[in-house]
């Protein structure tokens, strides 16, 4: 989430408002160890949010240039 938000230029409490959640909820999030933890519900806000704001979840077995999971900035959809 961490670097998501970085991606964005967006701090903690603009997140929580696109993902309509409260700060505390995101701060939690956040300080989870390991995978983010929380509700499902939580969760899919927290990706629908990034998504929409133009990030692109990686995840364990996608195609990327390095291993594991992380973010990268969506490309623009050409119209």
């Amino acid at each position: 989430m961490r670097a998501a938000r970085a991606l964005l230029g967006i701090d903690q409490r603009d997140l929580a408002a696109l993902s309509t959640l409260s700060l505390p909820t995101i701060q939690r999030m956040e300080a989870s160890e390991g995978p983010v933890r929380g509700t499902v519900e939580s969760l899919t806000k927290v990706v629908e949010a990034l998504e929409r704001s133009g990030i692109e979840l990686i995840g364990e077995s996608a195609p990327s240039a390095g291993q594991g999971r992380g973010v990268r900035l969506m490309k623009p959809v050409k119209k």
